[in-house]
């Protein structure tokens, strides 16, 4: 017997009389299609689970909706339809609307082996990320820094990101004048144990 969530049965019963008999039946063949179907609740709406999302049903004031998740090889095999709605069928308002049973069971079959193959697909492992050295600090910096032993014990606790963002930012200076400037500066936050970058961190 399939599982059915009940929540689905009261979004059935609470939809338009018109829509009632398509929802069911779209209900139905999923099943057909994938008994090991999960039916849940989402975005306020029937939805069907396997090994992921696998497509959802809704209904509207005049029209219904049925619609294939993720898998671009199952919503190439379906025709656009005559009008544009939510999901690969258009406005659904009655049962002749939707293609022939077996082949929506077709669909939903292939949906799920997709998402089978998806599940049991081992992940590439992941590339460690490799941390750049600290870069080298220009002597000037250095020397400015040790006529602040409270800068200099700071900056030598930064991390390299930290580091690598003050030494950036003074010899990226177009003048002297510029570079003079930034440096005063940057020995000034630095002594306050700021980061090159603090007014834009979150506070």
């Amino acid at each position: 017997m399939p599982t059915k969530d009940p929540r689905i049965d009261a979004y059935i019963a609470k939809a338009a009389p018109f829509a009632q008999p398509i929802l069911k039946h779209l209900r139905k063949v999923i099943h057909q299609g994938c008994p090991e179907i999960q039916e849940t609740i989402k975005w306020g709406m029937p939805s069907f689970e396997h090994h992921g999302l696998l497509c959802g049903i809704a209904a509207f004031k005049r029209h219904c909706a049925l619609g294939f998740w993720k898998e671009r090889k199952i919503k190439e095999q379906i025709p656009a339809p005559a009008e544009r709605a939510m999901g690969q069928y258009g406005r659904i308002v009655s049962l002749d609307d939707l293609p022939k049973d077996a082949e929506l069971v077709r669909l939903v079959r292939e949906a799920a082996r997709l998402n089978e193959a998806k599940a049991t697909t081992p992940r590439a492992p992941s590339v460690p990320r490799v941390r750049q050295p600290a870069p080298r600090t220009p002597a000037y910096f250095l020397a400015a820094l040790r006529k602040r032993p409270k800068a200099l014990a700071a900056y030598r606790a930064f991390s390299p990101s930290h580091k690598r963002e003050y030494v950036t930012w003074i010899t990226g200076a177009k003048g002297e004048e510029t570079r003079a400037r930034r440096l005063a500066t940057a020995v000034d936050w630095i002594a306050e144990g700021k980061p090159q970058n603090w007014k834009y961190m979150k506070k």
